[in-house]
């Protein structure tokens, strides 16, 4: 069965996106749901005119998203945080001290974008990825010091 996605699914496409899947799948779970309906050839007319009205308005927020990747591809940021005497600091650094680390610079990022592999317990040296869109991101160094 073939149906139009209306919202992003993981493991089985983004939005928009024309995907075959089981006949239960998609009557019982994703179209009463409402994430996703049957892909008639009514619907993929629609689909298609709203796609062509929506890429520009797309291209537009992916050129913003870039410009905001190249300003803040030479930043580098030193987060202060309590520390014991061994280096351990009290609690952990993470997305929220980073956005207001960013903020203080005069960049508007959003904390749910910033992505940190690894849970930050001690002093030192780190990377935080930002995926300001789904086809830009960019790496931000971070020092954390002891306050």
């Amino acid at each position: 069965m073939k149906i139009i996605l209306k919202e992003d699914i993981p493991a089985l496409g983004y939005k928009d996106d024309v995907v075959e899947v089981r006949d239960g799948y998609g009557r019982n779970y994703l179209i009463p749901q409402g994430k996703a309906i049957i892909a008639s050839p009514s619907a993929l007319k629609v689909l298609a005119e709203n796609q062509r009205q929506r890429a520009h308005k797309l291209a537009q927020i992916k050129a913003d998203a870039e410009a905001l990747a190249a300003q803040l591809e030479g930043v580098s940021l030193t987060i202060g945080a309590k520390t014991s005497s061994t280096g351990t600091i009290f609690g952990s650094v993470n997305s929220i001290q980073i956005a207001e680390a960013l903020e203080k610079l005069g960049f508007n990022v959003d904390r749910k974008v910033i992505n940190i592999k690894e849970t930050i317990k001690e002093v030192g040296k780190y990377n935080a990825v930002l995926k300001l869109h789904k086809e830009v991101s960019v790496e931000i160094p971070f020092e954390v010091v002891s306050e």
